[in-house]
């Protein structure tokens, strides 16, 4: 080739990305603290898009999938739920193998088997030669998995059909509770490989028995893990000290989450009673807590979540309240006035019949009386209003000015996020009744339903500027609220 120079000695042109902005959190995922032992401790959760993958993990009594029932049964229908584990008993160690190829699971394969090994250490212990393993008759992988079991003493052997791998889990319990990765024994065929259970089989690997963790504890560890990922949380197997617990953890925790309880108490709706679950956590005051009394169904609050919870907030006119909402599957209560009265008392909510042939939520509170809705339109309106300052900050390819121009970049995309709330029926125009700020007076009317205030830069404290910190930003903003309860009175002249 005869040599040329390159256009880039004339024109150069470098193309750089942006970087991509940062995922707000989830303000619609429901997790649930499960006690089945499906889910190992170091596995420790699993997210699920439909019912379906809920039962063929837990079966049709679990409580993990009565919960699940009730949240995906809400219409609108949630899209996800994470399922975690509660280590609430001692819990045992074991190797979950590695997924085997279709090639691997040819009967042709293990038939060909008449004494088979591998050498595994069980519980701590030394390693042990495991042989004389006949698979010769062996009809399926389960009967495979049987024969295992049958060799390899204190242990539970299984083929898991649904994730396709060979599960091995100890009989004992607690921390001294340990299976080892399969290695090759002195004789025999090894079939450690085979199994997928070696150090070097990719995707394999074990997981140590635990103490038991308390229900705070597990909520706890899933908010340092995941607290991003989702919004509300449930705790089926909870005890009313559980409950306590976790409701004080929830309403002090940095990460916005909410907490769901459904309690079988019937001093719920007692006017007397001062022991069950809705009085003691009313008591308490807390913003960030649910309550819901059901006779018959110990899961009726999640379906009272999914409904709220599927809010979309990006949408026009379609923030919710919670109150006259159904609960799909759930039996509604049949009550007097009085037991009504009593649980309204306590912030307890309900899904009661009526003498016109409905049945309806009421009146979609949290213990301390605030409406569900404002909790979670106003949770959105905050990690709304940080996701996009921070994006802004994050995404931009100069930086921002410690100027007026710098604040206004900031303050309009407050007002960005604030205008959405007007759309989707969060805020509305309205007077202002507290205190004013900026050109804000008490009793002016916000006619866009909210102001964004930041002063002059020029009067910020010089210390302020040399950390780089911009002015304060305040936010008026009027919530729409909703219509519950309707007087009519009518004069009738003859």
């Amino acid at each position: 080739m005869k040599p040329s120079l390159s256009v880039s000695r004339i024109v150069a042109v470098a193309v750089s990305l942006t970087a991509a902005g940062a995922q707000a959190q989830s303000l619609s995922n429901m997790l649930v603290m499960g006690t089945s032992t499906v889910i190992d401790p170091v596995e420790r959760y699993r997210s699920y898009t439909d019912l379906t993958d809920v039962a063929n993990d837990f079966g049709l009594l679990a409580e993990e999938y009565k919960v699940a029932q009730r949240w995906f049964s809400q219409s609108p229908q949630p899209t996800e739920l994470l399922v975690a584990r509660w280590v609430n008993a001692a819990s045992s160690g074991g190797i979950r193998g590695a997924v085997r190829p279709a090639s691997q699971q040819l009967m042709t394969v293990w038939n060909a088997i008449t004494a088979g090994s591998f050498k595994v250490a069980v519980n701590a212990g030394a390693l042990t030669d495991v042989t004389g393993l006949n698979f010769g008759a062996a009809a399926n992988l389960n009967a495979v998995a049987g024969i295992i079991q049958t060799a390899l003493a204190g242990t539970t052997v299984v083929w898991n059909s649904f994730y396709q791998r060979f599960e091995i889990t100890s009989n004992l319990t607690g921390a001294t509770s340990a299976i080892s990765f399969l290695q090759p024994a002195a004789t025999g065929t090894d079939i450690s490989s085979l199994l997928g259970m070696t150090a070097a089989s990719s995707g394999a690997y074990l997981f140590t028995g635990q103490v038991a963790e308390t229900a705070v504890s597990a909520v706890q560890y899933m908010d340092a893990l995941l607290g991003q990922k989702w919004y509300g949380v449930i705790v089926p197997s909870g005890v009313n000290a559980d409950h306590l617990a976790i409701a004080g953890f929830i309403e002090g925790t940095d990460t916005k989450h909410t907490y769901w309880v459904t309690t079988l108490e019937g001093g719920v709706i007692s006017a007397v009673s001062t022991t069950d679950i809705a009085y003691l956590l009313s008591q308490l005051h807390y913003r960030r807590t649910f309550v819901q009394y059901s006779s018959s169904d110990a899961y009726a609050a999640a379906s009272a979540a999914g409904r709220i919870l599927t809010t979309d907030f990006d949408g026009n006119n379609t923030v919710i309240t919670l109150k006259f909402k159904q609960e799909p599957g759930v039996v509604a209560e049949d009550l007097n006035s009085n037991q009504a009265n009593a649980a309204e008392a306590k912030h307890a909510n309900i899904f009661v019949n009526y003498n016109n042939d409905t049945a309806i939520i009421e009146q979609g509170v949290m213990v301390d009386g605030t409406f569900v809705d404002i909790v979670t339109g106003t949770d959105w309106l905050a990690v709304e209003l940080q996701q996009r300052v921070y994006n802004l900050l994050y995404t931009s390819t100069t930086k921002i000015p410690q100027t007026n121009a710098g604040m206004q970049l900031l303050t309009t995309t407050c007002e960005a996020v604030c205008a959405q709330g007007v759309v989707n029926g969060l805020l509305a125009p309205g007077v202002w009744n507290s205190n004013g700020f900026g050109t804000l007076t008490q009793g002016a009317y916000l006619e866009k339903g909210y102001y964004v205030y930041a002063p002059n830069v020029d009067t910020q404290d010089p210390a302020d500027r040399a950390a780089r910190l911009a002015v304060p930003i305040q936010i008026a903003a009027k919530l729409a609220g909703a219509i519950h309860h309707v007087d009519i009175a009518v004069t009738v002249n003859q």
